[in-house]
């Protein structure tokens, strides 16, 4: 038996196993996708899949990492 079995000729996901979602901007900041991508990511078309990968990299440089302060703590 070989591997070729299991292969497939598709998109390969974005997720970088960074899984934490932004408490506002609601988007993981590991792969940039929302929730809903995540979870509807199997049942995507391939062009589907390509049309987001494509909105990736401007979602990743919508982000901004937190660097504490009184944000970070919770504190107003």
């Amino acid at each position: 038996m070989t591997d070729e079995i299991w292969k497939r000729a598709e998109i390969e996901s974005p997720c970088v196993k960074i899984c934490v979602v932004h408490p506002e901007a609601k988007i993981c900041i590991g792969c940039y996708r929302t929730i809903a991508e995540i979870g509807g990511w199997s049942r995507m078309s391939a062009d589907e899949r390509r049309l987001l990968m494509a909105e990736l990299p401007a979602r990743a440089k919508t982000m901004t990492k937190r660097r504490g302060g009184r944000m970070g703590r919770g504190t107003a």
